[in-house]
């Protein structure tokens, strides 16, 4: 039994010895050879996945690269576009702006023209010519004391102005007797187109005693700024006047832009024609007075120092609050008064006329009724003397 189980073994080990010999059948070679094939091809085809996987990324990055690049351009493009537009925009709104400020411009020219080419038209509607009474029974209807300006010299430099005054207004008639009666060239005057005191060399400001001994007049009352001259009157009577020392003449052509506040009845504003020496008829020309009568201005001609006709006068309803240009013309053949280049007053009587040169004289006096007083100013905006 031993001996045949020895046999099977033996019999069962060369079998397979048989079937596993060292060289590879032909099945297996071809099988192999495929299995290396499928390998490399495996292997390849990874290769290639990878190397599209990496173009596909790069192409990606390029793509995402131009993209950003193409909307940085396209952003910028629109900067600038939107810098064109509003330098456009403000090109347009200057450019109205100037068309504009030249349209004002060219209206104000115009509408000045207007007036310079009809004065007389457009002053006939403002106000209405009083006619003056030259006999002298109307002298003695209304009597009044003359306002005689004081002599002496300016105080010194050291005379300090008073507060600045406020600004001219364009309110009231800026017609002139000058443009309407065409007396052309200004010879001399003062515009007032300075600050300060009263300029020195076409001045002298009164420093003494107010008129007819009432109050004082004081340098310090006067003051020039913003193109006019202004003359303040306190509580206490102290209050200002001053003569020209330009155009001492006889005969010729003045006038005054002349306004005053809301003003005191004891405070009288007065632009006046005196005598260059002291006259023995106690001649004087107030061609524009404001008395205690607030609503009204007078021409006041003296021609006698007393008796019951010793002046001629006319008188006029005005706004004295707000800007009028007030004028005499003085010829040997009469004297001759407007307001706002309206005649309102004549004498033409040559006993009345004065017999030396004369001057002009800005005033604001004060006339003490015993009441309590309210503090008032006249202002002026300029003086011109005309041949």
């Amino acid at each position: 039994m031993l001996k045949k189980n020895i046999a099977i073994a033996i019999s069962i080990g060369a079998l397979s010895l048989t079937g596993c010999g060292l060289t590879p059948s032909a099945e297996q070679a071809a099988e192999h050879t495929a299995a290396a094939v499928g390998s490399t091809a495996t292997t390849q085809a990874a290769v290639a996945s990878s190397t599209g996987s990496t173009a596909a990324k790069r192409a990606s990055a390029v793509s995402s690269s131009s993209a950003t690049k193409a909307a940085a351009a396209k952003a910028a493009a629109a900067k600038k576009a939107a810098a064109a537009k509003a330098a456009t925009a403000k090109a347009e709104a200057a450019k109205a702006a100037a068309a504009k400020a030249a349209a004002v411009k060219a209206a104000a020219l115009t509408e000045t023209a207007a007036q310079a080419a009809a004065p007389a038209k457009a002053t006939t509607a403002v106000v209405t010519p009083v006619a003056a009474a030259p006999a002298p029974a109307v002298g003695a209807a209304a009597p009044k004391a003359p306002a005689v300006p004081a002599k002496t010299a300016p105080a010194p430099a050291a005379a300090a102005p008073a507060a600045a005054a406020p600004a001219a207004s364009t309110t009231g008639s800026g017609t002139q007797a000058a443009t309407t009666l065409g007396w052309g060239s200004v010879v001399t005057g003062d515009e007032f187109n300075y600050t300060g005191a009263p300029d020195g060399t076409k001045w002298s400001v009164y420093n003494s005693s107010g008129h007819a001994g009432n109050g004082l007049r004081s340098p310090k009352a006067w003051s020039v700024a913003n193109g006019v001259a202004t003359v303040s009157g306190d509580s206490a009577g102290t209050t200002g006047g001053m003569s020209a020392k330009f155009a001492k003449q006889k005969y010729g052509r003045w006038e005054t832009r002349m306004k005053t506040n809301q003003r005191d009845p004891e405070y009288h504003p007065v632009l006046i024609l005196w005598p260059d020496t002291k006259s023995s008829t106690c001649a004087e020309i107030d061609y524009a007075e404001s008395t205690s009568e607030t609503a009204l201005v007078k021409f006041f001609l003296h021609y006698a120092c007393s008796g019951s006709s010793k002046q001629t006068y006319a008188t006029k309803a005005v706004d004295t609050t707000q800007w009028h240009n007030y004028a005499v013309e003085w010829t040997p053949t009469g004297i001759t008064g407007y307001i706002d280049g309206v005649k309102t007053f004549t004498d033409t009587n040559p006993a009345h006329q004065p017999s030396g040169t004369m001057h002009q004289t800005l005033q604001l006096d004060w006339f003490p009724d015993g009441s309590s007083l309210t503090p008032s100013q006249m202002q002026v905006d300029w003086v011109r003397v005309y041949k």
